[in-house]
Protein backbone atom coordinates (compact mmCIF):
# COMPACT_ATOMS: atom_id res chain seq x y z
CA UNK A 1 0.00 0.00 0.00
CA UNK A 2 1.17 3.24 -1.07
CA UNK A 3 1.60 5.98 1.99
CA UNK A 4 -1.59 8.03 2.61
CA UNK A 5 -3.87 4.88 1.13
CA UNK A 6 -5.85 2.75 2.93
CA UNK A 7 -3.70 1.06 5.03
CA UNK A 8 -2.92 4.28 6.98
CA UNK A 9 -6.41 5.01 7.02
CA UNK A 10 -7.03 1.74 8.49
CA UNK A 11 -4.45 2.22 10.72
CA UNK A 12 -5.68 6.03 12.09
CA UNK A 13 -9.07 4.36 12.63
CA UNK A 14 -7.73 1.46 14.43
CA UNK A 15 -5.72 3.72 16.81
CA UNK A 16 -7.99 6.12 17.37
CA UNK A 17 -10.49 2.99 18.58
CA UNK A 18 -7.51 2.02 20.93
CA UNK A 19 -6.90 5.82 22.60
CA UNK A 20 -11.28 5.55 22.78
CA UNK A 21 -12.78 6.71 19.81
CA UNK A 22 -15.70 4.63 18.24
CA UNK A 23 -14.80 1.35 17.30
CA UNK A 24 -14.31 0.54 13.35
CA UNK A 25 -17.62 0.64 12.02
CA UNK A 26 -17.29 -3.23 10.71
CA UNK A 27 -16.34 -4.42 13.51
CA UNK A 28 -19.05 -6.60 14.56
CA UNK A 29 -18.00 -6.86 18.02
CA UNK A 30 -18.40 -11.27 17.08
CA UNK A 31 -17.86 -13.58 13.68
CA UNK A 32 -19.42 -12.25 10.87
CA UNK A 33 -23.11 -13.54 10.62
CA UNK A 34 -22.70 -14.29 7.33
CA UNK A 35 -19.54 -16.71 7.85
CA UNK A 36 -21.55 -18.13 10.76
CA UNK A 37 -24.52 -19.30 8.88
CA UNK A 38 -22.24 -21.08 5.82
CA UNK A 39 -20.51 -22.63 8.55
CA UNK A 40 -23.18 -23.88 10.24
CA UNK A 41 -25.24 -24.94 7.04
CA UNK A 42 -22.06 -26.78 5.82
CA UNK A 43 -20.95 -28.03 9.29
CA UNK A 44 -17.77 -27.47 8.91
CA UNK A 45 -15.04 -29.50 10.83
CA UNK A 46 -11.33 -27.78 9.87
CA UNK A 47 -10.07 -31.22 11.48
CA UNK A 48 -6.99 -29.33 11.48
CA UNK A 49 -6.90 -28.09 8.35
CA UNK A 50 -4.78 -24.90 7.90
CA UNK A 51 -7.27 -21.89 7.19
CA UNK A 52 -6.25 -17.54 6.68
CA UNK A 53 -7.99 -14.97 7.46
CA UNK A 54 -7.77 -12.01 5.09
CA UNK A 55 -8.19 -8.17 6.99
CA UNK A 56 -8.86 -10.15 10.09
CA UNK A 57 -9.39 -6.76 12.81
CA UNK A 58 -9.73 -7.91 15.93
CA UNK A 59 -9.65 -11.71 14.79
CA UNK A 60 -13.40 -12.20 15.62
CA UNK A 61 -13.37 -14.64 12.59
CA UNK A 62 -10.01 -16.14 13.13
CA UNK A 63 -11.36 -16.98 16.32
CA UNK A 64 -14.50 -18.92 15.29
CA UNK A 65 -12.82 -21.08 12.21
CA UNK A 66 -9.97 -22.24 15.18
CA UNK A 67 -12.61 -23.21 17.22
CA UNK A 68 -13.82 -25.10 14.66
CA UNK A 69 -10.71 -27.40 14.33
CA UNK A 70 -8.21 -25.28 11.79
CA UNK A 71 -5.48 -24.01 12.16
CA UNK A 72 -5.44 -20.34 11.67
CA UNK A 73 -3.68 -17.67 10.45
CA UNK A 74 -4.92 -14.56 10.10
CA UNK A 75 -3.82 -11.15 8.90
CA UNK A 76 -3.97 -7.26 8.70
CA UNK A 77 -2.13 -4.38 7.17
CA UNK A 78 -2.86 -2.53 10.16
CA UNK A 79 -0.83 -3.53 12.82
CA UNK A 80 -2.38 -2.02 16.16
CA UNK A 81 -5.60 -4.07 14.93
CA UNK A 82 -2.98 -6.74 14.93
CA UNK A 83 -1.94 -5.29 18.84
CA UNK A 84 -5.79 -5.40 19.40
CA UNK A 85 -6.58 -9.09 18.44
CA UNK A 86 -3.33 -10.60 20.17
CA UNK A 87 -4.75 -8.32 23.45
CA UNK A 88 -8.62 -9.48 22.59
CA UNK A 89 -7.45 -13.18 22.71
CA UNK A 90 -4.26 -13.75 24.84
CA UNK A 91 -4.71 -17.56 24.87
CA UNK A 92 -5.45 -17.63 21.45
CA UNK A 93 -3.67 -20.34 18.87
CA UNK A 94 -4.32 -18.10 15.79
CA UNK A 95 -1.48 -17.16 14.08
CA UNK A 96 -1.57 -12.93 13.79
CA UNK A 97 0.75 -11.30 11.56
CA UNK A 98 0.82 -8.08 9.85
CA UNK A 99 0.65 -8.21 6.14
CA UNK A 100 -0.23 -6.23 2.54
CA UNK A 101 -2.80 -8.14 0.58
CA UNK A 102 -1.15 -6.68 -2.27
CA UNK A 103 2.62 -8.30 -1.32
CA UNK A 104 1.36 -11.45 0.72
CA UNK A 105 4.29 -14.40 1.47
CA UNK A 106 5.55 -16.62 -1.16
CA UNK A 107 5.66 -19.69 0.97
CA UNK A 108 1.50 -18.41 1.25
CA UNK A 109 0.83 -19.31 -2.30
CA UNK A 110 -1.54 -22.59 -2.64
CA UNK A 111 -1.14 -23.45 0.96
CA UNK A 112 -4.37 -23.08 3.24
CA UNK A 113 -7.55 -25.23 2.97
CA UNK A 114 -9.74 -22.46 3.85
CA UNK A 115 -9.49 -18.71 3.00
CA UNK A 116 -12.04 -16.45 3.85
CA UNK A 117 -12.36 -12.62 2.30
CA UNK A 118 -14.15 -10.56 4.37
CA UNK A 119 -15.12 -7.09 3.16
CA UNK A 120 -11.29 -6.66 2.49
CA UNK A 121 -10.76 -5.84 -1.06
CA UNK A 122 -13.81 -3.61 -0.97
CA UNK A 123 -11.55 -1.22 1.06
CA UNK A 124 -9.19 -0.41 -1.58
CA UNK A 125 -9.38 1.53 -4.61
CA UNK A 126 -10.91 -0.23 -7.50
CA UNK A 127 -7.85 0.14 -9.35
CA UNK A 128 -6.89 -2.55 -6.95
CA UNK A 129 -9.45 -4.70 -7.15
CA UNK A 130 -8.29 -7.34 -9.76
CA UNK A 131 -4.85 -7.70 -8.47
CA UNK A 132 -6.23 -7.96 -4.62
CA UNK A 133 -8.47 -10.66 -5.96
CA UNK A 134 -5.73 -13.11 -7.79
CA UNK A 135 -3.50 -12.03 -4.38
CA UNK A 136 -6.04 -13.95 -2.59
CA UNK A 137 -6.81 -16.77 -4.82
CA UNK A 138 -3.87 -17.70 -5.26
CA UNK A 139 -3.75 -19.03 -1.51
CA UNK A 140 -5.64 -21.66 -2.01
CA UNK A 141 -4.37 -24.97 -2.10
CA UNK A 142 -5.45 -27.67 -3.77
CA UNK A 143 -9.19 -29.24 -2.91
CA UNK A 144 -9.11 -25.95 -0.76
CA UNK A 145 -12.25 -23.53 -0.93
CA UNK A 146 -12.46 -19.49 -1.02
CA UNK A 147 -15.22 -18.28 0.74
CA UNK A 148 -15.27 -13.80 -0.18
CA UNK A 149 -18.17 -11.50 1.77
CA UNK A 150 -18.41 -8.26 0.24
CA UNK A 151 -21.32 -5.85 0.31
CA UNK A 152 -22.94 -5.57 -3.13
CA UNK A 153 -23.55 -2.89 -5.67
CA UNK A 154 -25.01 -2.78 -9.19
CA UNK A 155 -22.64 -2.81 -12.32
CA UNK A 156 -22.77 0.81 -13.35
CA UNK A 157 -23.45 2.10 -10.09
CA UNK A 158 -21.45 4.95 -8.69
CA UNK A 159 -19.93 5.38 -5.41
CA UNK A 160 -17.57 7.21 -3.80
CA UNK A 161 -15.71 5.10 -1.17
CA UNK A 162 -13.99 3.55 0.84
CA UNK A 163 -15.81 1.41 0.76
CA UNK A 164 -16.26 0.46 -3.09
CA UNK A 165 -18.57 -2.37 -2.64
CA UNK A 166 -18.27 -5.21 -5.16
CA UNK A 167 -20.08 -5.69 -8.55
CA UNK A 168 -21.02 -9.27 -9.62
CA UNK A 169 -18.46 -9.28 -12.08
CA UNK A 170 -15.87 -8.18 -9.46
CA UNK A 171 -16.76 -11.10 -7.66
CA UNK A 172 -16.53 -13.27 -10.36
CA UNK A 173 -12.52 -11.83 -10.80
CA UNK A 174 -11.80 -14.13 -7.94
CA UNK A 175 -12.21 -17.25 -9.96
CA UNK A 176 -9.48 -18.26 -12.44
CA UNK A 177 -8.27 -21.45 -14.72
CA UNK A 178 -8.20 -23.80 -11.79
CA UNK A 179 -10.38 -22.01 -8.96
CA UNK A 180 -13.97 -22.35 -9.77
CA UNK A 181 -16.85 -20.09 -8.68
CA UNK A 182 -19.30 -22.88 -7.16
CA UNK A 183 -21.84 -20.95 -6.07
CA UNK A 184 -22.61 -16.52 -5.79
CA UNK A 185 -25.56 -15.90 -3.53
CA UNK A 186 -27.03 -12.20 -3.01
CA UNK A 187 -28.08 -12.47 0.73
CA UNK A 188 -29.05 -10.06 3.31
CA UNK A 189 -31.89 -8.87 1.00
CA UNK A 190 -29.47 -8.49 -1.72
CA UNK A 191 -27.09 -5.99 0.45
CA UNK A 192 -24.18 -8.42 0.33
CA UNK A 193 -22.55 -11.34 -1.53
CA UNK A 194 -21.23 -14.60 -0.46
CA UNK A 195 -19.63 -16.36 -2.71
CA UNK A 196 -17.66 -19.87 -2.46
CA UNK A 197 -14.90 -20.88 -4.97
CA UNK A 198 -13.16 -24.04 -4.83
CA UNK A 199 -10.06 -25.41 -6.17
CA UNK A 200 -10.00 -29.18 -8.18
CA UNK A 201 -12.60 -30.34 -5.67
CA UNK A 202 -14.91 -29.54 -2.93
CA UNK A 203 -13.62 -27.47 -0.32
CA UNK A 204 -13.96 -28.09 3.19
CA UNK A 205 -16.82 -29.97 4.95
Amino acid sequence: MTAGGPSDMFEAIYAGAEGGAATPPWDYGGPRPQLVEWAETRELAGDGREALVVGCGYGADAEFLALRGFRTTAFDFAPTAIAGARRKHPATGVTYLVADVLDLPREWEGRFDLVVESLTVQSMPPAQHSVAARSIAALVAPEGTLLVLATAREEGSEVTGPPWPLTRAEVEMFANSDLVLRQLERIDGGAWWRAELSREGAGPN
